[in-house]
């Protein structure tokens, strides 16, 4: 049985189980954190236990995995992951490799690879390689699967680099790979036109944040090329109500298209881009939490009439499929 890396090393695909494809454990600049956290709002012990409190919600659940598609961009740290993995060891987290804009590349990269002041190959995909086949810093946990980023803003010159240097890579090691998208500006058009005339395996990508959308020629389209929808922000209302997600989701099932759609919150334990209080989120999305597809999204889609074996598909077999090498 072909295995999948965590956290806590490698794991046999069917023992994902239930698995929620985009949840975040903490978002954080490592910078902010390093200059302005220590010693003020961050206690690296507290945040830990909060972490670990959070993360049994989704056990207590059933969930047994999910995909943390945090990268260089978003706070990446692996040894408070690897830390927090081994304090709850019934959940799998997958982490990710790749990095996270929707402008410019980091200026690590500005002067080096095709096209720029020094030349060369990508080294972007170096570094992308190394995370997935020999670990990321000296931690021995390896990246599952790869995450860049296009929104608003659209195909700038950076982001068409990062997408460039992820479909390298994928290409180099067969890993699959996410991208946040902007629904609103159809988005996921531009990820299925590029990565596929990159060599880009599309049943191997997840187009992030779909579910921000409720047109469903937009989604079809889409899940006809092969990707996969993230119906993965369950919970953020201000960007599209539970409500349209829900109904959007069942009349793609009714359409038969349950193999091609995942399901998650893009939600975190700690971010730090609304201000160091951990709760000043909560006034503007109340039900941006682990626990609300489990509680109460999968009850309304079964009043929709979708099927058990629908939500498995969604929940279970899409993600074995994903992560499956072959």
């Amino acid at each position: 049985m072909p295995a999948v890396e965590t956290a806590r090393g490698p794991v046999d695909l069917t023992a994902l189980g239930r698995t929620f494809m985009h949840e975040h454990v903490f978002i954080l600049s490592t910078e902010h954190l390093e200059n302005y956290g220590t010693g003020a709002w961050w206690d690296e012990d507290e945040r830990i236990e909060d972490a670990v409190t959070k993360l049994r919600q989704l056990v207590d659940r059933g969930i047994t995995t999910i995909a943390d598609p945090t990268v260089w961009g978003l706070g990446r740290y692996i040894p408070r992951i690897k830390r927090i993995a081994e304090l709850v060891p019934e959940l799998n987290i997958i982490v990710a490799t790749g990095i996270y804009s929707y402008d410019d590349v980091p200026f690590q990269f500005h002067y080096r690879g095709p096209g720029t002041l020094l030349g060369g190959p990508e080294p972007m995909v170096a570094d992308f390689t190394r995370d997935i086949t020999e670990g990321i810093a000296d931690t021995g946990v390896k990246a599952a699967f790869l995450k860049c980023a296009i929104d608003a803003p659209g195909l700038t010159p950076g982001v068409e680099r990062i997408l460039r240097a992820v479909a390298a890579t994928h290409r180099e090691t067969g890993a699959p790979l996410t991208v946040h998208t902007h629904s609103e500006t159809n988005a996921g058009r531009i990820v299925v036109e590029l990565l596929g005339k990159e060599g880009v395996d599309l049943t191997k990508v997840v187009i992030g944040h779909a579910g921000d959308s409720n047109d469903l020629d937009y989604l079809m389209e889409l899940a006809d090329t092969g990707a996969i929808l993230g119906m993965d922000r369950f919970g953020l209302d201000l960007l599209n109500p539970t409500a349209n997600r829900v109904s959007t989701i069942a009349a793609l099932c009714e359409r038969g298209y349950a193999d091609r759609m995942v399901l998650s919150h893009d939600a975190h334990c700690y971010m730090d881009w609304f201000g160091p209080d951990p709760e000043s989120v909560r006034g503007m999305a109340p039900n941006w939490n682990y626990r609300h597809i489990s509680d109460d999204v999968l009850p309304s889609l079964r009043a929709l009439n979708v099927s058990e074996a629908q939500i498995d598909q969604m929940l279970v077999e899409n993600p074995q499929r994903y992560f499956n090498p072959r």
